[in-house]
């Protein structure tokens, strides 16, 4: 989406698409958003990014965003070593090894930390993949966050052509999403109704307002 944020225009476009996606996805049921959900984390664990690695990054769901408890733990199960953002006073994300829910404890903002040692800024590297909350994606793989900046710092970090994965509530891909220069790519969306991977045809995908209208069936919200 084009506009010159020296006037702000782009900042404003971002703050009221996120309000209408959080609306959307407030109104949806806790039910609903579960089931959504479970489509989310079996199409996740079966993205051929997701099957062979060995070190995966996710964020920690809170709120009505979409989950990744469920997503985690069979992670774990599997043996996969799995890093989870701790978020910093500068809003920069730390990272820490994910054990269980158990070994969770409040950290900044509502947001959920593991009891364990922080490894760091640098620790994202390590991962073959990193799953990233977000409120929307265009088909150029544009990302809309929250607004603080924390996963863009973080995939800056990243190596060329790491995978990154968004998940998504179907209504929420968008024809395109307003962008500054700080902003970072995704690579793969997910959402309940399938896989998109930014530049190919995007399924499912609908007009710019389909985040007022998202289906019943879906919903949550963002970081």
């Amino acid at each position: 989406m084009e506009g010159d944020p020296r006037t702000g225009e782009i900042p404003v476009a971002k703050a009221e698409l996120r309000a209408r996606v959080l609306a959307a996805r407030r109104a949806v049921p806790p039910v609903d958003r579960a089931v959504a959900s479970a489509a989310l984390t079996a199409a996740v664990l079966n993205l051929p990014e997701v099957r062979p690695a060995r070190t995966i990054a996710s964020y920690l769901s809170i709120g009505s965003e979409p989950s990744t408890a469920e997503l985690v733990d069979e992670l774990r199960s599997r043996d996969v070593r799995v890093l989870v953002p701790v978020l910093r006073t500068d809003l920069d994300l730390d990272w820490a090894i994910y054990e269980t829910r158990a070994g969770l404890s409040p950290g900044a903002r509502g947001l959920w930390k593991p009891s364990g040692a922080s490894l760091g800024v640098a620790a994202v590297t390590q991962a073959d993949v990193l799953v990233v909350p977000a409120l929307a994606v265009d088909a150029a793989g544009t990302r809309l966050g929250r607004g603080g900046g924390s996963y863009d710092r973080a995939l800056a970090r990243l190596p060329r052509g790491r995978p990154v994965v968004a998940l998504l509530y179907d209504g929420e891909l968008l024809p395109a999403v307003p962008a500054e220069a700080h902003d970072r790519a995704v690579t793969v969306v997910v959402t309940p109704s399938g896989v998109t991977r930014p530049g190919d045809a995007r399924p499912g995908a609908g007009p710019p307002d389909a985040t007022l209208r998202l289906d019943s069936r879906q919903g949550g919200d963002g970081r």
